[in-house]
């Protein structure tokens, strides 16, 4: 029998999403206030590999990657994940847009050992974790290098993506 022993504290990682540049500010500016200073924060990456989103959130899609100073519990995605929903229905009435998802925050956590995002979506790779979210590992580190699975999105296998987890992943092992 093993002892239980409390997680490892991890990066807290939110994936921002929008057409709009001033969407990609206002997240950053009201996660902060939140969550605390960032540590690491991504270009605004071309988000090109699915349309899935455009009915919700039209074209031209950008997504950036926040990493937080503050290490968090994992057993905090939850909560997590409902402060993101509520912040994106927050900039949605505030703002005039045409879209009825102008800005969508997907928040993860980054360990050394992989990369985990939380959903309001079952599937047969999720475990409920809590309150209605989930959770998959969605990348996991292994042999020097970020490794996929069946289910990990089309652009978090991306090199660009990836060579940021890294520098992230860098900076929780220092």
């Amino acid at each position: 029998m093993g002892n239980i022993t409390p997680p490892k504290p991890a990066l807290l990682l939110i994936a921002v999403s929008s057409r709009y540049d001033e969407a990609l500010a206002w997240a950053e500016q009201h996660t902060v206030s939140k969550y605390g200073p960032v540590r690491q924060k991504s270009v605004a990456f071309d988000f090109t590999e699915t349309d899935y989103y455009q009915p919700t959130m039209g074209t031209d899609l950008k997504k950036q990657f926040l990493v937080f100073d503050s290490l968090v519990d994992p057993g905090t995605l939850p909560q997590i994940k409902h402060t993101t929903n509520a912040m994106e229905t927050e900039y949605a009435r505030q703002h005039d847009h045409s879209e009825p998802r102008p800005l969508n925050l997907d928040p993860g956590y980054l360990t050394l050992a992989k990369l985990v995002l939380a959903s309001t979506k079952d599937h047969s790779h999720r475990i409920y974790l809590a309150e209605g979210i989930y959770a998959e590992v969605t990348l996991n580190y292994r042999k020097r290098g970020w490794r996929s699975s069946d289910w990990t999105y089309p652009d978090y296998q991306r090199d660009d993506f990836q060579e940021f987890f890294t520098c992230c992943r860098q900076t929780l092992r220092d």
